[in-house]
């Protein structure tokens, strides 16, 4: 019993340490993206400055500079990821439309997916 107490104590005092370290992170709020074609810029521009970070010495300054600029990409890809999920299903739409030849369904569900993925890819 005695062994079981001490390995709870020392299981404890180890935790510790860690989740004082997870209380002390700083959260930040990122860059919104109203919409796809901000997220797109945003995901270029903060894809751009973590390279050019990853590029140097990952100091505590630059990890911080990382966690940081994480958000606005996390946001980034929220936007973009909803977005190309509403994407697929209108390609279905177009794809379906072409088999049955409805002119019509694919003239305005092709002019939809394509509005949106040039937003992407030009």
């Amino acid at each position: 019993m005695r062994k079981q107490i001490m390995a709870l104590f020392t299981c404890t005092a180890l935790a510790l340490p860690f989740s004082s370290f997870a209380d002390e992170v700083e959260h930040f709020e990122g860059r919104k993206s109203a919409n796809l074609k901000e997220a797109v810029a945003n995901f270029s521009e903060y894809n751009k400055k973590l390279e050019k970070i990853l590029d140097g010495e990952l100091t505590p300054e630059a990890m911080n500079e990382i966690h940081q600029l994480t958000y606005t990409l996390e946001n980034a890809l929220g936007v973009i990821n909803e977005e190309f999920n509403g994407l697929a299903v209108t390609l279905e739409e177009v794809h379906l439309a072409s088999e049955s030849a409805d002119i019509q369904g694919v003239t305005n569900y092709g002019e939809t997916y394509l509005e949106t993925s040039r937003t992407v890819i030009e």
